[in-house]
């Protein structure tokens, strides 16, 4: 927002990456654990060490996304905001249903409906501010690939 001080639209950079990373937090209580070891993979499967930067980098470029969207002063950031939040808990639970109750099938569902999700905010995002649409293209292709890996669990382990 143009005529917001410049510490309002920092702070709400700020909060935007502590809800991002909050999210991030609720499903690291889920772990791969023995589960997970246990289970057949496709050989695609990154080594475990992977995920953690990847996600860091992703909820950076979703938490930059909302701010700049928020920044615009249009009732227009009200749906791509609510989207926003929709993905978010979307992506919170899937972790619930893949690692904390062990079922990949859910999770899978629960996949779809993420991306979804995702390109739905992305749409929107690039209609308040292009960069903000931009920043959520990793994100859809990270998806889209967790969706294949997801759905690999899923087939090969019944």
């Amino acid at each position: 927002m143009a005529n917001q001080p410049r510490w309002q639209s920092m702070l709400m950079l700020v909060l935007f990456v502590v809800i991002c990373f909050g999210v991030s937090a609720v499903g690291a209580q889920f772990q791969p654990g023995e589960w997970y070891q246990q289970l057949y993979k496709s050989p695609l499967t990154p080594p475990n060490w992977i995920f953690a930067p990847v996600w860091a980098a992703l909820y950076l470029a979703m938490a930059v996304a909302a701010w700049l969207v928020w920044r615009s002063a249009t009732a227009s950031r009200i749906l791509p905001l609510s989207l926003f939040g929709l993905q978010l808990f979307l992506n919170a639970i899937w972790s619930w249903l893949f690692f904390g109750l062990h079922e990949p099938g859910l999770a899978f569902i629960d996949i779809i409906l993420v991306w979804c999700a995702i390109v739905a905010t992305a749409v929107a995002f690039w209609k308040v501010n292009t960069v903000a649409g931009v920043l959520f293209l990793p994100y859809i292709a990270w998806v889209s690939f967790a969706g294949y890996l997801n759905f690999e669990i899923w087939r090969l382990n019944p």
